[in-house]
């Protein structure tokens, strides 16, 4: 999947997944009051660094921080670059 941002050094672009519609307790939320998600599928990775080998690839699901990275839109969609070490996690 080519989104057509091809990222730097140790940087990836990401897409966030879509934030819950319900609460646990089954309550519908209005777009206020749902969290930002947290998870998002990896859509293009850098080539790394010396100091710092690409260890991402495109389609990884993976957690991050609150407050990383750069949001941006191209073509319409959006999407959020990132360094690889604000990805706390790969889900499986």
């Amino acid at each position: 999947m080519s989104v057509g941002i091809k990222p730097l050094g140790a940087k990836v672009v990401i897409k966030k997944l879509e934030a819950e519609e319900k609460s646990q307790g089954g309550i519908l939320l209005t777009s206020s009051a749902k969290e930002k998600p947290q998870t998002a599928e990896v859509v293009a990775v850098g080539p790394g660094t010396k100091d710092e080998p690409m260890e991402l690839k495109v389609g990884d699901k993976v957690v991050f921080a609150k407050y990383a990275g750069t949001d941006v839109k191209y073509e319409g969609e959006e999407y959020t670059i990132m360094s690889q070490s604000d990805i706390l996690a790969i889900v499986e």
